[in-house]
C-alpha cells in the first residue's frame, strides 16, 4: 500500500482504477527515490515531494512515457477537445504580433501535446501574422519528442521552420507574446498549516514501514512571511488547524520566465480563485489534487509517479508577481468571457459549416458546451492578461470591457 493507511484514503484508492504491473514497477522505483532521499536527509518539504513527483527525470509524471493529455491519459485540458480554444487565443493576441511586426515571436510555455501548437499556428498563418518564431518552452524530454513528433507531421514545411524548443527561459530581451495554459497549477506547491498561531510547512516523511506520511515543520521565513501577507491582504488570521497551498517562489519564477519580455503580452489561462474566494474559511484543506486516468482524487502519495499533481491558482498572487517582474494586468476575466470576446461564436460557425458530417458537428457543439458552462471550463477556468513595452494596447475592446480585474 503506497497511501498514507487510513480508512479514507483506502475507500478512495478503491474507487480509483488499478495500475498495470509495469506502471506498478515504475512508481516503485519512484517510491524507492523518494525513500532514499527522506531517510538521507529527513522530512521532505511537500513541494520538493511534488516536484519529485511530477519531474523527476525519467520517473516523474510528466518525465515518464505514458500519455498523459486526451481521452487516453488522465486528463483533458481546453487544446484537447478541438482547435476552437487556439484559434480564440490567436485572435486575442494577434492584434499585438501585428504591431510588434516582424520581430515578434510567441512563446508557450509547456507544450503538452502539441495540440495547442498545431492549431496555433495554423490560425496565426491564416491571420497573416505568423510570429518570427514560435518557441516551446518544455522541460520534459518525452513530451518534447512527441510535440516535435506531431508537428512535423501536420504542419507544412513553412510552418515547421517557424518552431523551435527552449530547455531555459529566453536570455537575450524579446518581443511578442507569453502563453501559458495550466502551468501555474503544476508548479511544486508549499503546503502550509497553523499550530498556536504559528505557521507550519507541510513535509513528506516515512514511517516504521516504509510508507509515506505528513508531517509539519516550523516554516522557515520565506514561507512564514507568504502566509502572514496572505493574512493581512483578507484581513483574517488563519484559524489553528487551517491548511492550504501557496507559492512563495512566484515572484522570483515570473521573473525567470518573462523578465526578458521587453515589448508584449502575457497570457496565462488556469483553474483557481481570487486570493478573497482561495482562501475562504471553509476551504480548510485548499485545493490540491490528484488527476489518475479521468479520476480526481485527494491523496498525494497514491502510487507516486502515475498521478499528476495539481493546486489551483491564487490569481490575486498571479497579479502580484506579474507586477513585481514589471509588467501590468491588462484584463483578467473567466474562460468563457475570453473566448467569447476573442471570435468564439463566429470560429464555431465557420468550423461548424466547414464540418464533413453530423458527428463533427456535434463534437464540436460539445467543445463550446465544455469550454464555456459555467460548470465546466467556462467559469471554473479565469484568464489574465498582463503588457509591457507596448505604447497601446490594440487588446479587443469587448475584451476589456469584460475585464474584472477590481475583484483581485
Amino acid at each position: 500500500m503506497l497511501s498514507d493507511p487510513s480508512p479514507r484514503s483506502a475507500r478512495m484508492a478503491s474507487r480509483l482504477p488499478e495500475p498495470g504491473p509495469d506502471e506498478r514497477e515504475h512508481s516503485q522505483r519512484l517510491l524507492q527515490l523518494l525513500r532514499t532521499q527522506i531517510a538521507a536527509h529527513g522530512p521532505m518539504p511537500f513541494a520538493q515531494y511534488m516536484e519529485r513527483c511530477l519531474y523527476a527525470p525519467g520517473l516523474g509524471y510528466y518525465s515518464a512515457g505514458r500519455t498523459k493529455f486526451g481521452a487516453a491519459g488522465d486528463f483533458v485540458t481546453a487544446p484537447e477537445l478541438g482547435e476552437l480554444f487556439a484559434r480564440c487565443v490567436v485572435n486575442a493576441v494577434q492584434p499585438v504580433l501585428a504591431l510588434l511586426g516582424g520581430e515578434a515571436d510567441f512563446l508557450e510555455l509547456g507544450g503538452g501535446s502539441g495540440a495547442f501548437a498545431e492549431a496555433a499556428l495554423r490560425a496565426l498563418a491564416d491571420a497573416g501574422t505568423v510570429p518570427r518564431r514560435y518557441l516551446i518552452l518544455e522541460p520534459s524530454a518525452d513530451l518534447r519528442d512527441r510535440q516535435r513528433e506531431r508537428l512535423s507531421g501536420a504542419l507544412p514545411a513553412e510552418l515547421r521552420a517557424r518552431v523551435a524548443w527552449l530547455d531555459r527561459p529566453p536570455e537575450r530581451d524579446w518581443r511578442g507574446v507569453l502563453f501559458a495554459n495550466e502551468v501555474i497549477d503544476a508548479l511544486p506547491t508549499t503546503r502550509f498549516t497553523l499550530r498556536q498561531g504559528e505557521v507550519y510547512e507541510e513535509h513528506v516523511a516515512l514511517d516504521g514501514e516504509g510508507r509515506l506520511l505528513r508531517t509539519d515543520r516550523p516554516a522557515d521565513a520565506l514561507v512564514a512571511a507568504a502566509v502572514r501577507h496572505v493574512e493581512r491582504d483578507v484581513e483574517r488570521r488563519f484559524a489553528d488547524g487551517y491548511r492550504s497551498e501557496i507559492l512563495p517562489q512566484l515572484p522570483y519564477w515570473m521573473q525567470a520566465v518573462a523578465g526578458s519580455l521587453v515589448a508584449g503580452l502575457m497570457l496565462f489561462v488556469d483553474y483557481g480563485y481570487v486570493r478573497r474566494e482561495y482562501y475562504l474559511p471553509e476551504r480548510d484543506d485548499g485545493t490540491l489534487m490528484a488527476h489518475y486516468r479521468h479520476h480526481a482524487h485527494n491523496d498525494p502519495f497514491h502510487w507516486p509517479g502515475l498521478n499528476d499533481l495539481t493546486a489551483s491558482v491564487d490569481f490575486t498572487a498571479l497579479a502580484e508577481a506579474g507586477n513585481s517582474a514589471g509588467f501590468g494586468v491588462a484584463a483578467y476575466l473567466p474562460q468563457a468571457q475570453l473566448l467569447l470576446a476573442s471570435g468564439l461564436q463566429a470560429a464555431f460557425e465557420q468550423a461548424y459549416a466547414a464540418a464533413p458530417d453530423e458527428v463533427a458537428r456535434h463534437r464540436l457543439a460539445q467543445e463550446v458546451r465544455r469550454l464555456t458552462l459555467p460548470e465546466q471550463m467556462g467559469e471554473r477556468f479565469q484568464a489574465m492578461l498582463f503588457a509591457r513595452g507596448l505604447d497601446v494596447l490594440p487588446l479587443d475592446a469587448e475584451l476589456l470591457a469584460a475585464d474584472q480585474g477590481g475583484r483581485l
